[in-house]
């Protein structure tokens, strides 16, 4: 029991580590730029600071071959720490042009460190340990938006964003020191420096070998198209409808991630009950509909209450969606690469996200809300065909244990 309740922890600690500064690159910038007057182009551009997690596959091989995971970790979370102190200096002028620079430096750090922590997790926990934890990962990932988007926006609406961005900085410095003391030895050696290149070769050529990849490779690309596009767009839209940064705050930071925490955890307990196979049409499904009430919302404008309802549904269909296709990015990693053939699945998955959500500001200035969150409605059904015809070789039984991962995908 103690032995369970340590790991707990630090599954727990490290997953919240991966998850508050993607939640400061991805949900808080879009709020502070909001704050800040940002046209709805220049939020939607912001979905380009996902651009590192597109290309960390690159990178991916160095946290496979070079030190351990451990040890890159932590040393990721002292720098993410040392990069949040420095918004500071922007938050105080509002200097967007360095809040920019200094978001993308911080995204960078945060993908390199998201491989260290998922590969870490892969190394240390057997696969009916990785089953049984799995929904604390996504819980403990969704807990951390919750404090990055609910809780520090807050700070920043009531106390200031300087008082926001210390408090991250602090958070960060603190569970590095944490898993200094608490993180077990890792147990796979490094590689040899012979063996290095042929190892980065072959992780590559491992992972487009696989059974019926092209349609794995679809499925990841198109997955999260529509919600990505409507999300782009949350912040201003709110803004739009007269909500001010508290409001935000408690709406989408608060009420929102709670609800997605309870998605994430249903969706693991669905999955580990029925299958993946059984699991990915429904839930798919229930994360596409998400996207009209949106269109409703902008149509009919409705009291706050309503746009609370419509944004906790919304998170937790997102909730379910991320543990459908965590479970199946999951499925992709094989053999001695698996930090690296999941880096290649999660980037895959965002590069869509990233595209499109770099792109709906201008749609959104152009065609209305109502129209934008339709089209993006749209934009979400071919990964519901593809759900219906995925091959039934991706869903071997052996492979229902793997678990779902609360990644900076989320």
């Amino acid at each position: 029991m103690r032995k369970k309740f340590k790991t707990f922890n630090w599954i727990a600690s490290t997953y919240y580590a991966e998850g508050l500064p993607y939640s400061l690159v991805q949900q808080v910038s879009v709020q502070f730029f909001t704050y800040a007057g940002a046209s709805l182009q220049i939020i939607g551009l912001l979905s380009f600071f996902g651009l590192p997690w597109n290309l960390k596959l690159f990178w991916s091989p160095l946290i496979d071959l070079f030190a351990n995971k451990k040890r890159w970790l932590i040393m990721m979370e002292i720098i993410l720490g040392a990069v949040t102190a420095l918004l500071v200096w922007p938050a105080q002028h509002l200097n967007l042009d360095l809040a920019t620079k200094i978001f993308v430096l911080m995204a960078f750090m945060s993908a390199t460190h998201d491989m260290s922590v998922d590969g870490y997790y892969i190394q240390i926990l057997n696969p009916s340990d990785q089953a049984a934890f799995s929904g604390i990962r996504v819980a403990a990932y969704r807990v951390a938006m919750l404090v990055g988007n609910g809780a520090l926006v807050i700070l920043a609406a009531w106390v200031s964003w300087t008082a926001c961005f210390l408090a991250a900085a602090a958070m960060m410095w603190g569970l590095a020191a944490f898993h200094k003391h608490i993180l077990p030895p890792p147990l796979v050696a490094t590689s040899h420096q012979g063996q290095r290149w042929r190892a980065v070769r072959e992780a590559f050529s491992t992972y487009i070998q696989q059974p019926e990849i092209v349609w794995a490779l679809a499925f990841i690309l198109l997955f999260r198209a529509g919600d990505a596009m409507m999300f782009a767009m949350v912040a201003p839209f709110l803004n739009h409808l007269g909500y001010g940064l508290m409001t935000r705050g408690i709406l989408t930071g608060t009420v929102g991630t709670v609800t997605g925490i309870g998605g994430a955890l249903l969706g693991g307990f669905i999955i580990s009950r029925r299958g993946l196979r059984s699991a990915l049409f429904p839930l798919t499904f229930i994360q596409s509909l998400a996207i009209p009430a949106y269109a409703w919302l902008a149509w009919a404008t409705p009291s706050v209450w309503w746009v609370g309802v419509t944004v906790a549904f919304e998170q937790l269909a997102a909730g379910l969606g991320t543990a459908v296709l965590m479970v199946f990015l999951m499925q992709r990693c094989q053999g001695n690469y698996q930090a690296t053939h999941f880096a290649i699945g999660s980037a895959l998955m965002s590069v869509a996200a990233t595209v499109v959500g770099g792109f709906s500001g201008f749609l959104a200035a152009r065609v209305g809300f109502v129209e934008f969150f339709l089209l993006a409605f749209v934009a979400a059904l071919p990964s519901l065909w593809l759900a219906l015809r995925m091959p039934i070789a991706l869903f071997k039984d052996h492979q229902k244990s793997i678990p779902a991962l609360g990644s900076a995908d989320m």
